[in-house]
């Protein structure tokens, strides 16, 4: 006959700890008028029962549903292929650990509505959000600025006025790459952009631009693409045939960098003799031939900053509004 085991209810817990239900209820949820005598007393009948509270009557009592969601408005393919979102996605999950916080991963799907994530993010069913890769029509910043979820974005919202974010100082990693190839000698520096609906994009090519206007060099060799090989590799074929005596590229993504790179050599052009390329994020870029010279974006640290801001804020601290804007830096390579 085989034995049946029963999990240990609050009752037994309460009954253990010599405590009333109601107050071992508040012990488990959190301590609200516990004594500290009585918490341990809890603490300590949990731990030989082996007691597990139930998550779904918890989350009645302190309105909390214990997990955060970390939103990336794209495709679900591109976190397949993109490093800069795949090591978002890991740098949040290796930041909760320690924690009992569950993670919810919400994608972009093709035809949605605007506006679906975010009110799915103001419906209850998550404590807390990090927001990256976002784009302006996502309406994701009015939306949690108007509500009370706390929230970090990994990436400049539009409008920062009340929301908190971490970044990278694109203006200024551009404006090193840029430099770069004027060092190098280069007199026709085209860029390859991002989406023009991202701040990222917007500030690395506002870097590029400035970089060359102080140089004295022509700034309308531009295409625009969209953070992936193939949209690297198509900005740079329109390049090609607009502007035939480029000698430098700088591409607003490695991934886009990637695709210039074979563009190049499809088309005879040594790199870096003919043309030089400097990318941006420094994630993978020593997989390339030749090894990338780019920029280091330092999508780790900026994650673990934006999950340990949002902690904080779900913990009832203090959180300043000021951002957090990284440093970025040129890592050499042997296409620049």
């Amino acid at each position: 006959m085989v034995t049946k085991h029963i999990a240990p209810t609050l009752d037994d817990v309460a009954r253990a700890a010599g405590v009333s239900r109601s107050t071992a209820s508040r012990a488990i949820n959190g301590g609200d008028r516990v004594s500290p005598e009585a918490q341990q007393a809890v603490d300590d009948a949990i731990l030989r029962l082996g007691y597990a509270p139930n998550r779904a009557a918890r989350s009645l009592v302190t309105r909390r549903t214990d997990s955060i969601a970390l939103v990336v408005p794209e495709p679900d393919a591109r976190i397949l292929t993109d490093p800069f979102l795949a090591g978002v996605v890991r740098g949040v999950s290796e930041g909760l650990g320690g924690t009992d916080l569950q993670l919810v991963l919400l994608l972009a799907r093709p035809g949605e509505r605007p506006g679906h994530i975010a009110r799915y993010l103001n419906s209850g069913h998550v404590d807390g959000v990090i927001i990256a890769s976002h784009h302006k029509d996502d309406r994701l910043e009015p939306e949690l600025r108007a509500g009370s979820l706390p929230g970090v974005f990994v990436g400049r919202p539009f409008d920062s006025a009340g929301l908190h974010y971490v970044d990278v100082d694109n203006a200024a990693g551009a404006r090193v790459a840029t430099q770069r190839l004027v060092d190098r000698g280069c007199r026709r520096i085209a860029t390859l952009t991002g989406p023009q609906d991202m701040t990222a994009t917007l500030d690395r090519f506002d870097g590029w631009r400035a970089t060359l206007s102080r140089a004295g060099l022509p700034t309308d060799a531009v295409a625009h693409g969209d953070f992936t090989v193939q949209g690297g590799a198509a900005a740079m074929e329109r390049v090609l045939a607009e502007h035939p005596d480029v000698d430098g590229v700088f591409a607003a993504s490695d991934l886009m960098a990637t695709g210039a790179l074979q563009v190049l050599r499809a088309h005879g052009r040594s790199v870096p003799d003919d043309v030089a390329v400097v990318g941006f994020d420094a994630l993978g870029a020593e997989l390339t031939t030749p090894r990338l010279t780019t920029v280091l974006q330092p999508v780790v640290e900026m994650v673990a900053a934006a999950t340990s801001t949002l902690l904080d804020m779900l913990a009832g601290e203090v959180v300043h509004p000021e951002p957090r804007i990284f440093v970025p830096r040129l890592v050499e390579g042997d296409s620049a």
